[in-house]
């Protein structure tokens, strides 16, 4: 029977790049941070003498051969797992292609876990549970399947992996080497999707040409990137929120939905993390397309009651987001949005434990 999976988009804190390297990557640091907001990948898949997959999708965007980000990931985990099966996959899209949002990526791990649940391959008919816990059965060899799925993951691209994890993930390296955060309890989230894309590959090279002009070398760039990932990891483990029932008063009445995200983000504010954190694609990509800057202005809201904690461009773009203490101020921000013509979602950030939760409720 087809299973469908929820396939989470995903936004970045913050984007640090350093200087090409001489395999024409770029080293990075980055807090990923997934999101409410999905597309829906529906797998069916049955034992076969030779592996063949077929892939759909409502978006005629969307590849349905093997440059698939799903395609390569359902193709190397049968070749990996020693299995042969023929996979159907149908990728409803809700998010935008070449968003900066991680829509591919993500679609390729909630292939996978269709593929997983559907054929029982090393994990049982189910998801693994969020990465770090254990199973009754301890470091079994689900465990170590758990480790050989981020490997084809990182294969498949720079910013899958991260799809194997949720909530907030350290990417280092590319970007696919990557490490669970402590999570921070729910945001409201409103995130601006512009029609004007913005080319990856472009993004990068405009940042080349940047490096080159101010003598940024990946020698240079190393230190910063180090830091920058201890003051991240520093920063959010003590930006962990109290648990409801801590956060009772004198009177014994829990607080309400709104204001216990103002409580619960002002322990994120207090580390200063919002003060600091800057995307480097912004340098390259509001040069190109001034309209993002605009934007990302929009979502701000500074000077008014309805701020934003912070506003960035997500990835390379050309998705933008703003983070919100309460749902009246990011429906503030939705309001200026739509004001000025642009088409916006409003969202939550998705801690690990719900991410795991929701793909396949």
């Amino acid at each position: 029977m087809p299973i469908q999976v929820r396939s989470h988009a995903k936004i970045n804190l913050g984007l640090a790049i350093g200087a090409p390297r001489v395999d024409g990557f770029h080293a990075l640091t980055t807090v990923y941070q997934t999101l409410e907001l999905y597309d829906i990948v529906t797998v069916s898949a049955r034992p076969a003498a030779e592996t063949a997959i077929r892939l759909s999708s409502n978006d005629a965007r969307v590849p349905t051969d093997t440059r698939n980000t799903a395609w390569k990931m359902v193709s190397l985990a049968l070749q990996e797992a020693g299995a042969a099966a023929e996979v159907d996959i149908h990728i409803v899209k809700r998010l935008p292609v070449q968003g900066g949002l991680g829509a591919g990526s993500a679609n390729a791990v909630a292939a996978l876990i269709g593929l997983e649940a559907e054929l029982g391959l090393q994990g049982g008919n189910s998801a693994f549970p969020p990465f770090g816990q254990k199973t009754s059965e301890g470091w079994d060899k689900g465990r170590l399947w758990q480790v050989r799925r981020l490997e084809i993951a990182a294969r498949v691209g720079s910013d899958v992996p991260l799809f194997l994890i949720g909530g907030a993930v350290l990417g280092l390296d590319r970007g696919q080497d990557v490490y669970p955060l402590p999570d921070v309890e729910p945001m409201w989230c409103v995130v601006a999707l512009p029609e004007t894309g913005v080319s990856t590959p472009q993004a990068f090279r405009d940042w080349d040409a940047l490096c080159a002009q101010e003598g940024l070398t990946t020698e240079t760039s190393e230190d910063k990137l180090k830091q920058l990932s201890r003051a991240y990891a520093s920063a959010f483990a003590g930006a962990i929120p109290l648990r409801v029932g801590q956060m009772t008063g004198s009177s014994g009445v829990i607080p309400s939905g709104d204001d216990l995200a103002g409580r619960e983000e002002s322990a994120l504010v207090r580390t200063g993390i919002t003060s600091w954190i800057q995307n480097d694609f912004e340098r390259v990509v509001f040069a190109q397309q001034p309209s993002l800057r605009e934007i990302k202005r929009i979502l701000a809201g500074h000077g008014t009651p309805e701020a934003a904690l912070y506003a960035s461009l997500s990835g390379s773009g050309s998705a933008l987001f703003g983070l919100y203490q309460t749902r009246g101020q990011a429906e503030a921000a939705c309001a200026r949005l739509q004001s000025a013509g642009v088409q916006y979602q409003l969202t939550r950030t998705l801690p690990r434990n719900e991410y795991w939760h929701r793909m396949l409720s």
